[in-house]
């Protein structure tokens, strides 16, 4: 069963060896690995020229943004199943796919998730945060909550079925993806117990009040759009959880 990786990038030099390498190390082995980076300006092409061996094909060209990028990837791929990774991001062990590749066996299943935890940066032993989905299920988009998109992966035809990223979200297009595809669509999903990713800490949704205030709204917007009924109130209680999983670490 061929799995394709995403991993889309602008100015990730510093970290996106660490991605490549952690996809490279895999047990599975029918990998399709795509690389979509958005011109960087930065040494993020000679990383991936450097690996070039382990990415089966790759892309250095301006885009409208994060989820442009990700649906020029998904356009690239060709594996029956697409995951994407983030290139801050890099798989927790090296039996990740395989264990991905022995759910998706069973035809009933749509979609697979699991759990993420989130390092400093300067320390990547340091768990400053956990993110499980146990006991994640439709209802709490709601509330604000969705699996950890990097755990997700998904058959392929659904994207081609149901559509892309929105690119006029700037925030939560990941957020409104799930929705269409775990709410509205009811895809039969099945969630792996275990540490799939290891992120590091920051990123566009976490970059400060500003960006959570997009965010927010954008949650917001995408369960409206997808006939969630849901408020700002409910989707920022969010948060007192996010603190349990701090206080958890």
């Amino acid at each position: 069963m061929k799995i394709s990786i995403l991993t889309v990038c602008y100015n990730a030099g510093h970290t996106l060896g660490d991605t490549i390498r952690s996809v490279r190390a895999q047990h599975h082995t029918d990998v399709e690995y795509i690389v979509v980076d958005g011109a960087s300006k930065d040494n993020t092409v000679q990383v991936i020229r450097d690996h070039e061996a382990s990415i089966t094909r790759w892309i250095s060209e301006p885009d409208r943004g994060i989820y442009d990028a990700m649906n020029k990837a998904i356009g690239m791929a060709t594996g029956e199943i697409v995951g994407i990774l983030n290139a801050d991001d890099f798989y927790a062990h090296e039996n990740v796919l395989r264990n991905v590749a022995s759910a998706f066996e069973d035809p009933a299943v749509d979609a697979v998730f699991g759990n993420l935890i989130v390092v400093d940066p300067a320390n990547l032993k340091r768990v400053v945060r956990t993110y499980s989905a146990a006991g994640w299920h439709p209802g709490k988009f709601a509330r604000g909550f969705m699996p950890p998109h990097p755990t997700f992966f998904v058959r392929r035809k659904f994207y081609e079925q149901y559509g892309l990223f929105k690119t006029d979200y700037r925030i939560a297009s990941d957020y409104e993806m799930l929705i269409r595809l775990l709410y509205v669509h009811k895809l039969r999903y099945r969630y792996l117990p275990e540490t799939m990713v290891i992120m590091r800490k920051g990123g566009v949704s976490s970059a400060g009040i500003k960006s959570n205030i997009i965010l927010n709204n954008e949650i917001l917007r995408g369960c409206r759009e997808n006939g969630i009924r849901t408020n700002l109130p409910l989707i920022y209680l969010k948060y007192f959880r996010k603190v349990l999983e701090l206080i958890h670490v």
